[in-house]
């Protein structure tokens, strides 16, 4: 078979993917599959843009289910198109981007066992509300690559022995020794299934409703890139890599970030580079901080990495009053290659992760941090580890509960999460912030107890009219924490310094204060962002401190207006954050 015509470039860079991935002697029939894809959604080579501009300190992400805000059951309107309405009448203007978690048809997980990766689920409405959303914001979506739905179409054509299907997923022999295998679940690895040619057994990372694919198989991969295309078709122009770090399997590994992973991760980023260059492929990888920044290559594979270490770390610094591991793990940041930047974000639809906070803290106040979430009406949940032991992998409770307290006021509930809310969003990278963050949402007790899973604890929905009464009742917490957020988005997008592709450098000042200087890539505007994570006022001599702040200088904080800095002393109240021009 011989090779498509591509550009030189482009050929040469998709044959060193094709030939890592599955060997040199399926380089051609890959090329050729690729060229199909390319006529199928008639796209053409487009030429290269700077990340610089794509991206700015003008942008937010929500993160948010297609039926986080639902009409009314009388309400002949779909999910979707409600939620765009509360979207366009509230938040339009500053909020540049939505990531609508996966809408598809599903069984299991709130959306992350998928049906069908090419319809939208009628419940939620159609793709002609996906594409009205993304005339009025950037759009997010969900390539949940690691596995599908048990009721999907692959696998109930693999359990009738359909021949297309026999290669899609992975049989293992259920004496295997799959000790190795990093686990992110305490359930069982492999999963016996009744086929046409009798019981096997299925790899299932997750649960026995999300069934791992074989990426082995070509033909898997090219399903995946014929998903991605149309996901871009729709409007979509940021794709989120669920779950990547686990697709590719090898028996004798711990079957995370293989190589061969690394290289399907490069391959989407080609495709974009050339194809779609305003697109940005964000890997969704919940692991320790090094492993998580290997997603970034040599700048050749996500252009975002999630922040996971960030949620418990900033839980932590504010809990304890204590930012020296908050600041010690920031001071060691590596500078990013070029176009790569973090996705920073305090909370999502999952819980706190507690895998990425490993080694950053004591062992001690690690088991502290989760053994308090209990205390606050919350869940941990666990995985299991190779020796057989449970471990926390994740703490289950909305990130405004987390900062609650029994003895403690609500006031100093809500002084806690906000100072939590400016630190994420003033740190290098995009901030990406929860639907549940924007509202305050409490502890969602009641979904725990109909589905039995503790993720639902945070994925509480919204009725329309439920929720614009709050937010027009000024007693309640809803209302205030919205309209204190809007008013920190309205500001920080006034400011380049915060561009997600600028600079930043740490200061180590005081126990309780986070410090670090932010400033963007022209160097056009320089600002201190002073966090006092701790419940008592700091004062703070500058002789010595090493802070870029003139002598003798009076500075006022943007946020609130008042002087913060005068007489050679920076007076930072409790749980409050400062931005400082200088």
């Amino acid at each position: 078979m011989s090779a498509p015509d591509f550009p030189n470039k482009l050929k040469k860079v998709l044959s060193v993917h094709f030939a890592e991935i599955y060997g040199k002697d399926k380089v051609d029939e890959c090329l050729s599959k690729t060229k199909k894809l390319i006529d199928k959604y008639s796209i053409s080579v487009k030429p290269a843009r700077s990340f610089k501009d794509v991206w700015t300190h003008r942008d937010q992400i929500l993160i948010t289910y297609g039926d986080m805000v639902r009409p009314e059951k009388s309400e002949q309107v779909s999910a979707l198109s409600k939620q765009h309405q509360f979207l366009k009448r509230k938040i339009k203007g500053l909020i540049s981007t939505v990531h609508i978690l996966p809408f598809f048809p599903s069984t299991s997980d709130d959306g992350f066992s998928v049906a069908d990766y090419r319809r939208v689920d009628s419940k939620l409405g159609g793709w002609e509300d996906i594409e009205a959303i993304s005339e009025d914001f950037r759009l997010m979506a969900d390539l949940v690559m690691n596995h599908t739905s048990r009721y999907s179409e692959w696998f109930q054509g693999y359990l009738k022995g359909e021949e297309k299907y026999q290669n899609y997923f992975i049989e293992v022999d259920s004496g295997t020794d799959l000790s190795q295998v990093t686990r992110p679940r305490s359930t069982p690895l492999l999963t016996p299934v009744h086929t046409e040619q009798g019981e096997k057994y299925i790899w299932c990372t997750f649960s026995d409703d999300q069934i791992d694919v074989n990426f082995a198989n070509p033909d898997v991969l090219f399903e995946y890139i014929d998903i991605f295309f149309l996901y871009l078709s729709k409007g979509i122009s940021i794709i989120r890599l669920d779950a990547v770090a686990f697709i590719w399997k090898k028996i004798g590994t711990n079957c995370i970030h293989l190589k061969e992973t690394h290289e399907i991760v490069k391959l989407f980023r080609t495709l974009c580079d050339f194809y779609a260059p305003d697109t940005t492929i964000i890997t969704e990888t919940n692991v320790p901080h090094k492993e998580n920044i290997s997603y970034f290559g040599d700048g050749d594979e996500a252009h975002m990495v999630y922040q996971f270490s960030l949620p418990p770390l900033l839980l932590h610094a504010i809990l304890t009053e204590n930012s020296n591991y908050l600041t010690k793990w920031a001071s060691s940041l590596d500078d990013l290659p070029e176009n790569c930047t973090y996705f920073n974000f305090s909370a999502s639809h999952d819980g706190i992760g507690m895998r990425p906070l490993e080694g950053l803290v004591p062992q001690r106040e690690f088991d502290q941090l989760a053994e308090g979430i209990r205390d606050k009406g919350g869940f941990v949940s666990e995985k299991k580890n190779s020796d057989g032991s449970l471990s926390p992998y994740e703490l289950n409770i909305t990130y405004f509960d987390a900062f609650g307290s029994r003895i403690g006021k609500q006031s100093q509930q809500e002084k806690r999460f906000i100072c939590s809310q400016i630190i994420m969003m003033s740190l290098q990278g995009v901030p990406g912030i929860y639907f549940h963050n924007l509202t305050a949402t409490r502890n969602n007790l009641q979904g725990v107890s109909l589905t039995g899973r503790y993720r639902s604890i945070n994925r509480k929905k919204w009725y329309f009219d439920e929720l614009m009464e709050d937010l027009s009742d000024p007693d309640t917490t809803t209302n205030r924490i919205f309209n204190r957020m809007k008013e920190i988005i309205a500001t920080r997008w006034k400011h380049p310094a915060f561009h997600p592709f600028g600079g930043q450098k740490v200061y180590q000042i005081h126990e309780s204060i986070f410090c670090f200087e932010r400033w963007d890539p022209d160097n056009t505007e320089r600002i201190l962002v002073v966090a006092n994570v701790g419940s008592i006022t700091i004062e703070v001599g500058l002789h010595g401190a090493e802070l870029p702040l003139q002598n003798n200088r009076s500075y006022s904080d943007i946020l609130s207006g008042q002087i913060v800095v005068e007489k050679n002393t920076m007076v930072i109240k409790p749980y409050n954050v400062c931005w400082i021009k200088i």
